[in-house]
């Protein structure tokens, strides 16, 4: 059974994840165009940062910072052993729920191009296209996406 929790990000499981993360975001995509997080950053007040698991095992990893009236996904991320268990939908519907507790208005991510199979999972969730936003410049590599909230 997957738990989704609010985990510490620097849990060694959950560092571990992000480092895949991080390394295979630079194997696809220039310097420039990363926008994930370092762990650090995931560990202010304004980040909640979860994390899902089976039994001890941590599968995935995703956080909700929140940015005045929206709130943004930041480092999903799910091991390949657990792709396509459902790990993926668990920790975006608790990054939704957490977004919608503290009344946030909508839910905006970064993704890049070429990760196909996280685009199906935001779209499956209500995720549609949208402009750029926030602190990010525009680079050939970024997808952005919205979802209204209220």
């Amino acid at each position: 059974m997957i738990i989704i929790e609010q985990t510490d990000p620097r849990d060694p499981q959950a560092v571990a994840l992000l480092e895949q993360s991080h390394a295979l975001m630079r194997d696809l995509f220039p310097p420039e165009d990363n926008s994930f997080l370092e762990i650090d950053e995931l560990c202010v007040p304004s980040v909640t940062f979860f994390t899902a698991r089976d039994g001890a095992h941590v599968l995935g990893t995703a956080a909700l910072a929140v940015k005045g009236h929206y709130g943004e996904v930041k480092s999903m991320f799910v091991s390949d052993a657990a792709r396509g268990k459902g790990v993926g939908a668990a920790l975006l519907r608790q990054v939704e729920d957490a977004a919608r507790d503290l009344s946030l208005d909508s839910l905006k991510l970064e993704t890049g191009r070429g990760l196909d199979a996280a685009h199906r999972l935001y779209r499956r969730y209500g995720f549609v296209d949208c402009e750029i936003f926030g602190d990010y410049t525009p680079n050939s590599s970024s997808i952005y996406m919205e979802k209204q909230l209220a």
